[in-house]
């Protein structure tokens, strides 16, 4: 197999017959013909597709170590710091098409995937646990470019520390019984981005197990019996790209899913029943710097969109006269090249890990997952306050077409468009900041990688301050004998 097209990739999903719910109903046909789905697989689609462009194929994709066909480069196992480059440029390649707006972009997933059969190693001898499985998958995911999400969280019934289900009837997905064919899951799961559009979904326990049953791994085609994806309501507010310029294209469906006796066969089974491996994979894995590395290069081009967007804002009502709109741009400047410097140093200390893999490092990369769901937010206000009552004069593709043209050419014209040209960066800029879609956006990047709380305690905790402390100390010790000899 190799690298496949965007038109393959519609045709498998739709062959898949997965079963999806939206807004209480069965999606049924070809849910790339659904209206909550339509845009998104589209978009996905191009990237597949941009893998054929006969100027993107050496960027996009490399030779498979298996048969020499042309796969992902996402998938790439780096070894030197160059690969690491070419990731990089992979990434933001792909991310270009979209403005970094797809956080489920399929780079994020296969990112996941190698990060985890790289480190496979660790599940070694361990009981319960399947390296050779994880292996495999890796493969075969990489030679049939298959799609992926993934979930990692539980529902959100009890959030103490030390809850432990009480229930008849298991809520959280766990392992309930086990026979010659495979384990047997029950439960469910948050939070499948894209769920019910790709050939595949990844389940991994995250950190924090108190149940053995809860912990464990596997990948299961996404239209195994029993599986089902409980969509949320759809941010797509129209197919028209005027109207809404990012939701009609990249909306990407968050779902709970469940799990109604699934069963996983033993070859698809990473681990299970084996709570030191569960609580302890992700952050002993290569997970975390690979998978930060990936969203940190989709983010500085998402950055550079915003700045983008603002400056549009800026030319077109000539306002990049004021002082507090210059110093509201530079704000997004300083947040772009702060990324930039951010990712590049976690290449250039890179270190080949215990299994010859090249890791960009770890701790430069928590770094810009504490930076970022900081400034984000703060673009949206930025936009919010430059932009002003032009994110409600925002009338319709329709209304341009009617008779009330002349009023709206006359009404809502600017120094440097026309009006409709002015409507459309102001409803971009709305569809990015105001809409349901675009409010989703804001949370997504805020709790990418959890809560920031969270997040700065596990950076203050792993960053090493002990040779600054030394430092003091090495002054309050040496002061006294070192002025005496001079």
């Amino acid at each position: 197999m190799t690298a496949i097209t965007g038109k393959q990739y519609i045709d498998r999903i739709n062959k898949l017959k997965t079963n999806v719910w939206v807004d209480g109903k069965q999606v049924t046909g070809n849910i790339s013909e659904h209206p909550a789905f339509n845009g998104i697989m589209k978009s996905q689609a191009a990237l597949y597709e941009m893998q054929h462009d006969n100027s993107l194929k050496s960027i996009l994709t490399y030779p498979s170590p298996s048969t020499g066909n042309p796969v992902g480069l996402s998938y790439l196992q780096p070894k030197t710091k160059v690969d690491l480059a070419k990731r990089r440029e992979m990434i933001q390649q792909w991310a270009k098409s979209n403005n970094g707006m797809m956080g489920r972009s399929p780079d994020y997933m296969n990112t996941t995937l190698m990060a985890f059969a790289s480190s496979a190693q660790f599940l070694e001898g361990k009981e319960n646990c399947f390296p050779e499985n994880l292996r495999a998958f890796y493969e075969y995911a990489r030679e049939n470019d298959i799609s992926m999400t993934h979930t990692f969280v539980d529902p959100q019934v009890n959030r103490g520390q030390y809850y432990v289900e009480t229930t008849k009837e298991p809520i959280a997905a766990r392992v309930i019984d086990s026979n010659d064919e495979g384990i047997i899951v029950k439960g469910a799961r948050l939070l499948a981005t894209q769920g019910g559009i790709t050939d595949e979904l990844l389940v991994m326990s995250a950190a924090g197990m108190l149940e053995e049953e809860k912990g464990f791994a596997f990948s299961i085609p996404s239209n195994t019996e029993g599986l089902k994806f409980l969509c949320r309501e759809s941010f797509v507010g129209g197919d028209s790209t005027f109207n809404y310029p990012l939701s009609s294209r990249y909306d990407e469906m968050d779902t709970i899913v469940v799990f109604d006796n699934v069963l996983v066969p033993w070859e698809r089974v990473f681990y299970y029943n084996n709570l030191g491996v569960a609580n302890n994979f992700m952050m002993a894995s290569s997970f975390q710097p690979f998978a930060l590395h990936q969203v940190a290069c989709r983010q500085i081009v998402k950055t550079e969109f915003v700045l983008g967007v603002v400056q549009s804002i800026i030319n077109t009502i000539n306002i990049g006269e004021y002082l507090h709109v210059q110093e509201k741009a530079t704000e997004i400047i300083v947040a772009l090249e702060t990324m930039k410097a951010l990712v590049m140093k976690s290449e250039a200390e890179a270190k080949l890990d215990e299994s010859g893999i090249m890791r960009p490092d770890r701790t430069t990369l928590q770094i810009s997952i504490n930076v970022f769901p900081k400034v984000y937010p703060r673009f949206a206000e930025i936009i919010q306050i430059l932009g002003a009552s032009g994110l409600m004069s925002i009338p319709t593709e329709n209304s341009f077409q009617s008779s009330i043209r002349n009023d709206l050419d006359q009404y809502l014209q600017s120094k440097a468009d026309t009006a409709e040209d002015r409507v459309k960066i102001f409803r971009l800029a709305w569809d990015m900041t105001m809409s349901s879609f675009g409010t989703r956006q804001t949370l997504y990047e805020r709790l990418f990688f959890g809560d920031p709380v969270r997040l700065s305690s596990q950076l203050y905790f792993t960053y090493d301050k002990e040779p600054y402390v030394q430092r003091v100390k090495d002054v309050l010790n040496s002061n006294t004998d070192s002025l005496k000899k001079i």
